[in-house]
């Protein structure tokens, strides 16, 4: 194996632990903040059922391989440029305990970097649109799914007392959280599965863009790794400070937004699973009051959500135009 593949290997697990690390909220936040889970318990379970969903299938890592960039105009530094800015932009953000996409930052990242080298004719606009449109109608799903969802259950079980609320959907949540991360790991492990791939077919290693079955264990494992770092400023944005959860608000939210990824995963389709968390969070909360959700706090991360996509491809573009000065 040529080395400079080694090294875009070794950038995609790092990308991979940071998109993990800052995505751990996802699928821990509210089981952590109903404390019907410890965050050590949490994290483990995460962790497995992370690895687990990345196994699903390699739709999305096609998507992604092909649906960004035309795989035959693509280059190393086209690669190592677009990874190397979506894993700073994951770090830094989640050392601010800041939700973002990850999806965003590495699109966003591949998107600047292939435009440095090629110009527009590099970027596969029919495969933008198509991923573009996943990204901007998954969260209003998450939205829509997370309000019907938690009205059902209140129409159902709003007779219940508060104590015999939380028992039942405490134990109810601890299946809702392992499907919400194994419903991540099935999107979100994937995609840089689809950068290593292409990258080994822009090498020649590969003629087609199937997933070797080591790419698939070896970002399993990275996206299983960062998740088990948890990112904890994170979890607190998302589970504790957004909104007072009980379990039936976190098994509501976690079912929402895990049928709504998963759904994208079996078509292939690349979403942000912090969107669709998030969003079905705001969606249960709204069942209970508007002001019972902190739209201040909200609206700080609809603005890292804006922004990360264009200052990723910026980001993109710059650290790839000098690589191919050197």
């Amino acid at each position: 194996m040529h080395e400079i593949i080694l090294i875009i290997v070794l950038l995609a697990v790092l990308f991979d632990v940071s998109n993990g690390w800052n995505d751990s909220a996802n699928a821990i936040a509210t089981v952590v903040s109903t404390r019907v889970l410890s965050p050590l318990k949490a994290v483990v379970m995460a962790a497995c059922m992370n690895i687990a969903g990345a196994f699903f299938s390699t739709a999305v890592a096609k998507t992604i391989g092909e649906g960004v960039v035309s795989p035959g105009s693509v280059t190393h530094t086209v690669v190592i440029a677009a990874l190397v800015t979506a894993f700073l932009w994951n770090a830094a953000m989640t050392r601010f305990g800041m939700p973002i996409s990850c999806s965003h930052a590495l699109i966003g990242a591949l998107m600047g970097s292939g435009f440095a080298y090629g110009g527009l004719e590099i970027l596969n606009l029919g495969g933008l649109k198509t991923i573009f449109l996943s990204l901007l109608i998954s969260p209003v799903i998450g939205l829509a799914l997370g309000y019907v969802v938690m009205s059902l259950l209140l129409k159902f079980f709003g007779s219940f007392s508060p104590g015999s609320l939380n028992r039942t959907f405490g134990r109810f949540q601890l299946v809702s959280s392992a499907f919400m991360a194994f419903s991540h790991g099935s999107n979100d492990a994937q995609k840089a599965m689809g950068i290593v791939t292409l990258a080994l077919v822009s090498d020649g290693l590969l003629k087609s863009l199937e997933v070797p079955f080591w790419v698939i264990l070896i970002c399993a494992l990275a996206m299983g790794t960062g998740t088990a770092l948890g990112g904890w400023r994170v979890i607190k944005t998302l589970g504790i400070n957004m909104l007072k959860l009980e379990p039936i608000h976190g098994f509501a939210a976690e079912t929402s937004a895990a049928l709504t990824i998963l759904v994208s995963s079996h078509y292939g389709l690349p979403v942000s699973t912090t969107h669709v968390i998030t969003s079905a969070i705001l969606g249960v909360g709204s069942t209970k009051r508007f002001s019972a959700v902190r739209w201040g706090l909200a609206g700080k991360i609809l603005m890292a959500w804006v922004f990360t996509l264009p200052i990723c491809f910026a980001a993109g573009w710059v650290i790839a135009r000098l690589l191919l000065r050197i």
